[in-house]
């Protein structure tokens, strides 16, 4: 299989490039929880304790970069920003979903 482009980057398969979209730590779990709800920065750093400040500003710029999540500033002092999944964000949803199922049915195997 040859190489593919997308946007002046070079990848040697569609899965490469997927990961490439949706890898890193955090990223899924942003989306999971964004499947919920809009929600508002803070929400998202309560829900997911463990993420660093810099790591959750990184990961959400990244998905907003890649039009994954929509962020909606409102007009208002101090400012209110709130993240959303685009439709190109829900339609990963499901895949989230069966890795969700994958890793439950990994867990009762082998957790005996």
């Amino acid at each position: 299989m040859s190489e593919i482009s997308f946007k002046d980057k070079k990848f040697r398969n569609t899965v490469e490039l997927s990961l490439s979209v949706l890898g890193g730590k955090w990223k899924m779990l942003i989306l999971w929880k964004l499947n919920e709800t809009a929600m508002r920065y803070g929400e998202l750093r309560k829900s997911l304790p463990k993420v660093t400040h810099k790591m959750l500003t990184q990961q959400l710029r990244e998905l907003e970069s890649d039009e994954i999540i929509k962020r909606k500033v409102y007009p208002e002092v101090p400012p209110k920003v709130e993240y959303s999944l685009t439709l190109l964000g829900k339609s990963v949803i499901p895949v989230i979903d069966l890795l969700n199922d994958w890793g439950e049915e990994y867990r009762t195997v082998f957790n005996k």
